[in-house]
């Protein structure tokens, strides 16, 4: 309730946005902090270190000749700097975060404490493989869901993120085509991919072609069909896709992409909208990334490090990565070493993230089968709840049910004076982090809301509430003022972002002393 205190944040509510001119600064709890150099003072540490023995110069003339150039603080001043930045910050332990395409679900706390056990939490990669049995056997454990949960039957654990994971997977799609003599160039992407699939795409050397998409949202077939050729290596597509739809012709596509000889890559970002529902496998997939924050329940984000692993069919299992967990007679081992020469190699110097391992394998096992078809189903019943109580007041970008999130465009702000941009901003004066804005691009002033199977019908009630009140606000007229001004009610006021982009301060600098500037 942080995000709340001393604030009128109900539909209703009448916005009191006066500042007060506190003798301070402050603002109740909400303190003016200034930076963290700006506090230093030299001398002033929060340590007592001993002083270095004497050892021989080493350095010639690379000795620093000027002070490191850190801040002096005390200990209780860097605590309370940082703790005061932490309440300054959003987070999905404080409320709704709807951020669409991104999945910001509840992190369980059964999960953090498994993680942090005493065995699991001190272990050290290179440790002898006859004393990290039971790590190995969670490792394959997960392994064995991830293949049953898709289908699929091979997987990937190091990839440490979805970008990466696409990355992977590509790579195995290429070293599957060198294999045969029939290395290609061009990867087909819809026009509303995440953009990392075609970044990835290029990254391993293939030439990008967008498919574009229809007028309810998905792959355009007779384009897509317009586009094949001997020289097609794979398709990138998303599913559901990034306008939060699922894709209905997609065993077409399957079919028409292996018909010329090449590979379907499945983004996988969206898997929490049919875990437990369908298994891309049947549906002719023959490479999906995985990310754990987004379908498993572990940390989003910087909070990392994150984990993506990929799942392979049985055309592309044979160039799986390096490491991957075997159980042999003898216990689990680590595959190190490819013994028939076709695995691309290794795609970090260890085996994956271990702590999101344990968290992603807890919430599966907390779960159950059944309870993960659960979390797809009330997931999308979320969605489709924000978007049956708010397309009255909003307009949605597509019509009929979506998926996993409501794809709103910016037609119900037609002729307000008010931006998608403006909507958002006042949404964080109503205590919530705004949904994600202009994406995907093939819509038009986007906003994109996925609430996840996380939130209670009351937590999704008040923002509905808010959502509708800033959308009546908006079109009732008039009131285009109040929405690019905002937002009022935080530390900072809104950004000049054009020149934030142009002429970014990236580093501060004290202020040059008088006398050196007099001289």
């Amino acid at each position: 309730m942080l995000n709340r205190q001393g604030r009128p944040t109900t539909p209703n509510a009448t916005s009191e946005t006066a500042q007060l001119g506190t003798i301070g600064g402050h603002r109740g709890l909400d303190h003016e902090e200034p930076l963290i150099f700006e506090q230093g003072e030299e001398g002033r540490c929060g340590v007592d270190l001993p002083e270095p023995p004497a050892v021989t110069q080493r350095l010639g003339g690379l000795r620093r000749k000027g002070t490191i150039g850190l801040p002096g603080l005390s200990e209780p001043q860097v605590i309370r700097h940082f703790v005061r930045l932490s309440r300054k910050n959003y987070a999905i332990d404080m409320g709704v975060f709807p951020l669409g395409s991104c999945t910001m679900k509840h992190n369980p706390r059964l999960n953090e404490k498994l993680a942090r056990w005493k065995g699991l939490g001190d272990l050290h990669p290179m440790q002898p493989v006859s004393t990290v049995q039971g790590a190995l056997q969670l490792i394959g454990e997960l392994a064995d869901w991830l293949k049953c949960l898709t289908g699929m039957p091979a997987v990937a654990m190091s990839p440490a993120a979805g970008a990466h994971g696409e990355l992977c997977g590509l790579m195995a799609i290429r070293a599957a085509l060198i294999a045969r003599g029939d290395a290609r160039k061009r990867i087909l992407a819809p026009e509303s991919a995440h953009g990392t699939n075609p970044a990835t795409a290029a990254m391993c050397g293939y030439e990008v072609d967008p498919i574009p998409a229809t007028a309810d949202g998905r792959v355009d077939l007779e384009a897509l069909k317009a586009k094949l050729g001997p020289d097609v290596a794979a398709i990138m597509l998303t599913n559901p896709n990034t306008c939060g739809l699922f894709e209905r012709e997609i065993k077409q596509v399957a079919d028409l992409i292996h018909g010329v000889g090449g590979f379907f890559y499945c983004d996988g970002a969206n898997f929490n909208a049919i875990v437990g529902k369908v298994r891309p496998g049947d549906l002719g997939i023959d490479a999906m990334h995985i990310n754990l924050h987004k379908t498993f329940s572990t940390p989003h984000g910087g909070g990392g490090p994150g984990s993506g692993p990929v799942v392979l069919s049985k055309a592309l299992a044979d160039f799986v990565p390096l490491p991957y967990v075997m159980l042999t007679q003898a216990g689990y081992k680590l595959v190190e070493i490819d013994m028939n020469g076709m695995s691309f190699g290794r795609m970090k110097a260890f085996h994956g993230q271990m702590g999101m391992f344990i968290r992603a394998l807890a919430y599966m096992l907390s779960h159950g089968g059944d309870g993960l078809k659960r979390v797809a189903e009330d997931a999308v019943l979320a969605a489709n709840y924000v978007m049956a109580t708010c397309g009255d007041v909003m307009s949605p970008a597509f019509e009929g049910p979506c998926m996993h999130e409501a794809l709103f465009d910016d037609a119900f702000l037609k002729d307000t004076g008010v931006t998608t941009l403006d909507f958002a901003k006042a949404l964080i004066d109503e205590g919530y982090h705004p949904m994600t804005v202009y994406f995907p691009l093939v819509v038009h002033g986007a906003l994109l809301v996925e609430p996840t199977e996380s939130e209670s019908k009351d937590a999704l009630d008040h923002f509905i509430g808010v959502l509708r009140g800033l959308a009546e606000r908006a079109r009732a007229g008039g009131n285009a003022e109040y929405f690019q001004g905002a937002p009022r009610l935080t530390p900072r006021r809104r950004l000049d972002e054009t020149q934030a982009a142009r002429k970014p301060v990236l580093r501060w600098k004290p202020a040059p002393d008088a006398k050196a500037a007099a001289e």
